[in-house]
Parts: C-alpha cells; structure tokens; sequence
C-alpha cells in the first residue's frame, strides 16, 4: 500500500508538472496576447468608416472588380482596360443545356421553399402567441442571387462583366438578416444530421449560413486571427487556422506529390487525358500557390456539364497564412505537367509588368472591400515574389521541352503537342 501512495503521488506530480508547462508555454502567452492593448495602425482606412454612419452608395452597374472612383492613374482601370481583359469571355450559350439550372423549373423550387419558409414561420408565431406586421416573403425575380444562379453556365460561375456580382455583394453588405443557423456539415458534426448525406464534412471552424430579407444565403466565417498574424511555422496545415480575410481575398485574386514522373501517369487516365481538366487543375495550383493555400484536397465540378465543365475554387480559408514562406509543392501540376493555357500565361506576365504588377492592383481592389484593409503589406508583397516563381517555372519547361510542347493554345490544350516525360 505505502508503494501504491507513492506512484499515485508520482503521478499528481507529473500532471502537475505537465499542467504548469502547458499553462506557461501555450495558454499564457495566448492570454497576454488577447489582452494586449490593440492600436490602429496609422492612416488606417477604417478609421474614416467607422466615424461616419452614412450607407455607402449603391453599386454601379460596372464590372465588380473594377473600382468605384478610380481617378487615371488607377492601375487596376488600366489593367482592365487591356486588350487582354476586353476578349470575349465565352462562347454563346448554344442550348439550354449550357445553363445549370432551368429558369421556370428554378423559380419554382425557390417558390417552394419561401412558401414553406412563410408557412413554418407562422406556425411559430401561432405557438408562441406572437403578432408581427411584417408581410410574408416574395420572391422576385429581379433579386440579386437569382440573377447570379441563373446565369452560370458551362463556361464559369459568372462573367467579369456581369453587374450582378456587384449588386449581389451590395445586398449582402446591406440587407437585414432574418435567420442564421449552422451549416449542413456543422449539424452532421453535432450529430444533428445523417454524416453519409454530407459532402465534406470540415472541421474545427465555425461557420454558419446566414438568410437574408430576399430569402438569399450567405456563409459566414468568424474572425478567428489578427490580419499581421502569420501561421506559426510548427502548425501541421490541418490544424492551421480559416482566415475569414483568405476567403475575401481570394475572391479579389480570382476576377480571375513527390514523385517527378507522377503527371505520366495522370495523363493517361480519363478525363485529363482527352478534356481541359488537367489544364484546369494546373491554373487552380498556381490560384493556390499564389495564395499559400495547402489545404486544397480535391475539386469540385457541376456534373451536369460533364468533363469539360469547369472547377469551382471553394474553401480558400487556410490562404494567406504565411507571407514569409512560399510553399512550391502546391505548384507540383505545372512542375511535373509543364502545361499551361497560353491565355493563364499572358495574363500572369501582364501582371508582373510594373504597370500592372498583381500587388498593386490587388491592393487598390481590396480598399473597395467593406473590411479593408484585408491584406497586410507583407502578403500583398508576396504575391509578386510567388508570380516571379510561377514564371520562373514555366521557363524552365520551355527550356527543357519547347514551347509548342508546354503552351497550350486552345481550352482543351488539344492544339499542342504531348510534352512527353517530365
């Protein structure tokens, strides 16, 4: 018995021991950290925005990345006032097989839901004896959202020209919200809902789906991190924080494996061997690259526009974590592949030009945003270093294969030739 007290001792001792270690080296400076006096940063945009109450003007009809206001020495107006962001973006629409949803069919199934949303409302306010004036909900046709779902098609999400990106951030900006609850893959996390009928159930994060006054949705991510706060360089990236910023500027960003001789064997396999897909992942690995985003471990498509449809950059939280490290393996498509559209390449060497280089216009993009600044200077920075990376790389597969073998010229890449080995 005596030993037995002894090694139980011991044991106290050890957790004690483990706890003070722990509370000294992780939860204190964790506490300090949140309780240390945060300062604004000198000329800080915000400061103007939170000293004045009065709403912000309504969006032009205009292309939504282009600036409100951007007086002649604007970067980004000039840039998209270049020949190669005023090509025709997409072919026509040659049926309605090139829409993703069929509009009266659409209308009607929005009709439903804001029907049942009416009716389960009321029998709410019945069981709880409330009275309210607020008249039901319409749906109308004109509303921001269901313009946006209308219009994608096979060829993307939405045009750069299209007015109704920008009316669809001002309604969200500004519309009352009439619910918020968890999202899909929160409740099947929470056991609330049956996991097998969850895509991807993620995580550790919050999120939550908030509905507006117009029965649109929205995500929301809650700040979890200060913007100057890099990801520590011993944090596994599954464990890695979702910055609620990486999502908003990864939006701006977009308007627009080990094994070397892995891409022998991808090209072979269906669809990448006969399909623009394998050109597609390669344009949304240096998309990751250029954000720092490791945490892309698959793709999604709209299956109803088979294999030549398009990808879909969802989840861009875990971007910009860190501004001081580039991490190349994201860019192992284009390494190994040594593939690329020829319109990817223009683009990329027309935004490193000094007269339109990426973090220029990427910082006058973000001030328009309602949270600006987004980005802190070190990232905007390095999103110049990682394109000069990008290219750099694409050289090389010139150098070592030709460029008739590495540029391709059409969607497909079929014009070009196969680059053989990498």
């Amino acid at each position: 018995m005596p030993g037995l007290r002894r090694d139980r001792l011991r044991t106290l001792l050890l957790l004690g021991v483990l706890l003070a270690a722990d509370l000294y080296f992780h939860l204190g400076p964790r506490v300090r950290r949140r309780l240390r006096p945060r300062e604004r940063p000198p000329g800080c945009p915000c400061a103007h925005r939170a000293a004045t109450s009065a709403p912000r003007p309504a969006a032009r009809h205009v292309p939504p990345a282009e600036p409100d206001g951007g007086g002649p020495g604007s970067k980004l107006r000039a840039l998209f006032a270049h020949p190669l962001y005023n090509e025709p973006e997409k072919p026509p629409l040659l049926g309605p097989e090139d829409s993703l949803l069929a509009g009266p069919e659409a209308l009607r199934y929005y009709r439903r839901k804001v029907a049942r949303w009416n009716r389960r409302h009321r029998i709410y306010k019945e069981q709880l004896n409330l009275t309210s004036l607020d008249p039901p909900l319409q749906l109308h046709l004109e509303t921001s959202w269901i313009q946006f779902h209308l219009g994608i098609s096979r060829h993307g999400l939405y045009s750069r020209s299209s007015p109704v990106v920008s009316k669809l951030l001002h309604d969200m900006r500004h519309l009352p919200t009439i619910s918020a609850d968890y999202s899909q893959d929160e409740k099947a996390l929470l056991g609330a809902c049956d996991c097998t009928q969850i895509v991807k159930p993620s995580g550790v994060h919050l999120k939550l789906v908030l509905r507006f006054s117009d029965f649109g949705k929205a995500m929301f991510k809650p700040m979890r991190q200060l913007r100057d706060e890099e990801t520590p360089e011993d944090f596994f990236y599954f464990i890695d924080f979702q910055r609620h910023n990486a999502e908003i500027a990864a939006f701006h960003l977009d308007r627009w494996e080990v094994n070397p001789l892995y891409c022998d064997t991808v090209k072979q396999v269906y669809p990448h061997s006969s399909s623009g897909r394998l050109l597609n992942i390669i344009d949304m690995a240096i998309f990751d690259f250029l954000t720092g985003n490791m945490d892309r471990h698959h793709y999604e498509t709209f299956t109803k526009f088979g294999d030549d449809g398009f990808l879909i950059h969802l989840d861009n939280a875990r971007g910009f974590g860190r501004h001081s490290h580039d991490e190349v393996s994201i860019l192992s498509p284009l390494s190994q592949c040594c593939r690329i559209k020829r319109k990817t390449l223009s683009h990329l060497q027309l935004l490193a030009q000094a007269d339109y280089r990426l973090s220029d216009v990427m910082r006058e993009s973000l001030l328009e945003d309602q949270l600006t600044p987004v980005l802190t200077e070190p990232h905007l920075l390095a999103l110049d270093r990682r394109l000069q990376t990008v290219l750099r790389t694409v050289r090389g597969c010139i150098e070592a294969h030709g460029e008739h073998s590495v540029v391709a010229n059409g969607p497909t890449g079929q014009s070009a030739p196969d680059s053989g080995p990498t």
